[in-house]
């Protein structure tokens, strides 16, 4: 996905992932069916059936390089939390900030 925000920068996130390499308690289920959390391969989900399983704060679906090229492995069946996280809003300029020193 791609978009421009406030100051008309461009926000690809297929060259960004800084979301998904965030923090490890930040790719929590929450609102989820069982149905829609069975679709999640099981070797992404977290041992505590809580969220998507992380390696540090990277989540093991993105694969990648943060800044360069990402994708996510299970984005058809991704969790409502990364549905939710639209380029340029609060949490992926925090995410941006945090791995590239900007929203960059």
């Amino acid at each position: 996905m791609t978009q421009t925000n406030a100051t008309d920068e461009i926000l690809d996130c297929q060259s960004c992932g800084a979301c998904c390499a965030y923090s490890s308690d930040w790719p929590r289920f929450s609102m989820e069916t069982d149905e829609e959390l069975d679709l999640i391969p099981e070797e992404y989900v977290a041992a505590d059936l809580g969220g998507m399983r992380c390696e540090d704060d990277r989540c093991t679906a993105l694969g990648g390089k943060l800044g360069v090229h990402v994708a996510c492995k299970v984005y058809a069946v991704r969790p409502i939390v990364c549905r939710t996280c639209m380029p340029g809003d609060d949490e992926c300029l925090m995410a941006r900030e945090r791995h590239f020193g900007k929203a960059a």
